[in-house]
């Protein structure tokens, strides 16, 4: 009696198929997706003011000092002649971890912590952050208490972590 060898070539036949289809799906589901560009950097560069007496006054700055992640560069408070406040991040840099943003908190937070928030925290969000490599400016609420909100954190919502903070003094 004899055993043919078709029903096995069938059956790897059919394997391979099967392998090829999945792959094609996987890659069509990463080109959709684009999973890498969460952690992919933007580059963004928005100068900070100099010159002339027309020119925004620098208020409070401050240098980061990491926490969750290397963090450094400078978060400066600029008041514009028309009495609009901004904050600027100057020679900045830290980590790329996504859902990443800005916030001015209050330095006698008990709930802010080395690593993280910890519950509510008394605070105002002013943004997802633009870029984790560059110079950027975020302007600043119109009635916001620059004498209750003095330091500036990189926060990670997803992970609930501090990534940096830069505790703003009057210059």
């Amino acid at each position: 009696m004899q055993t043919s060898a078709r029903p096995h070539l069938r059956s790897s036949k059919g394997r391979w198929i099967l392998v090829s289809f999945g792959l094609f799906v996987l890659a069509a589901l990463w080109w959709a997706f684009r999973p890498e560009k969460l952690w992919t950097s933007r580059k963004v560069r928005e100068s900070a003011p100099f010159g002339s007496s027309g020119d925004p006054q620098l208020i409070l700055t401050g240098r980061f000092e990491s926490k969750a992640l290397q963090t450094n560069g400078r978060a400066s408070i600029y008041k514009e002649p028309g009495g609009r406040e901004y904050l600027h991040l100057n020679d900045f840099g830290t980590g790329s971890v996504p859902d990443v943003h800005i916030l001015l908190a209050r330095s006698d937070e008990p709930k802010m912590t080395r690593g993280g928030l910890q519950g509510d925290v008394d605070h105002i969000d002013l943004g997802p952050l633009k870029d984790d490599q560059s110079d950027q400016r975020y302007d600043l609420p119109a009635a916001i208490d620059l004498g209750k909100y003095h330091v500036a954190v990189i926060y990670s919502e997803q992970s609930h972590a501090v990534v940096g903070s830069a505790q703003l003094e009057a210059f």
